[in-house]
């Protein structure tokens, strides 16, 4: 991180409060992509009274794992609006550790809209990885 822009700034040099709102963006897609999960929970088990505790445990959990994404993203998010517009960063090595494609390439230039997993898809549709 730099206070200054640089003279001949590098390939990947970005302005850190445009990768950190992108990190945000991404941060509220992951509390989506679990908060759908849970609705689901609860009609694919078999019997609800057999394992009812263990049930309630991991819908605390899952919200609980929302709750702490959205709130990530929040900090970032309020955080983010004091950052100087000249500082740089290199993002190079950073989306290189990063697996999936998606979110690779929208932490890398933010062309991605909505979420990874849109709505609109057909039940049954999937991608094969």
């Amino acid at each position: 991180m730099q206070s200054e822009r640089k003279e001949h700034p590098g390939d990947m040099d970005e302005a850190l409060p445009d990768v950190m709102m992108r990190v945000v963006s991404e941060l509220h897609d992951v509390a989506y992509l679990i908060e759908r999960i849970e609705p689901m929970l609860g009609e694919i088990a078999g019997d609800p009274q057999a394992n009812a505790a263990h049930r309630i445990q991991v819908l605390q959990g899952i919200d609980l794992a929302v709750q702490k994404t959205r709130g990530l993203a929040e900090f970032i998010d309020t955080i983010t609006a004091a950052l100087p517009e000249s500082w740089l960063v290199d993002i190079s090595t950073a989306l290189n550790l990063v697996k999936l494609a998606d979110m690779q390439k929208s932490l890398a230039n933010g062309l991605r809209h909505g979420h990874s997993q849109p709505l609109t898809e057909a039940a049954g549709d999937f991608e094969a990885f």
